[in-house]
């Protein structure tokens, strides 16, 4: 991969990389150069990269926003139908009020 642009370390210099890396001499340049194997990065393969399963980022923004909005609408509903309830059953103990007193009858004195 690195062989066009260096020549592979020797001696010493071939423990330079970390994890595994492949450590190549840039000799325009006087300086070492590593390739990384799958899990790592940095400049001398010191970093382990964790795998990530989200392939776009966007994606998971757009799932969570719209999990959010179903739960507010969710919430909205649960209100709307408590009131609702709430006024008919109010509405209901009125009715009964006024029903027991057209039936109530009055003694003659």
């Amino acid at each position: 991969m690195m062989a066009e642009h260096g020549d592979l370390c020797e001696g010493q210099d071939a423990t330079y990389c970390m994890n595994g890396g492949t450590c190549y001499k840039i000799v325009a340049m006087n300086t070492l150069s590593c390739v990384c194997d799958e899990n790592y990065k940095g400049s001398r393969c010191e970093q382990f990269q964790l795998f990530s399963s989200s392939t776009n980022a966007g994606e998971a923004g757009l799932i969570a926003a719209v999990v959010i909005v179903i739960l507010l609408i969710v919430v909205m509903l649960a209100v709307i139908i408590y009131y609702t309830r709430k006024m008919l059953k109010a509405k209901q103990e009125g009715n009964k009020k006024t029903q027991q007193q057209y039936w109530k009858v009055k003694p003659r004195a």
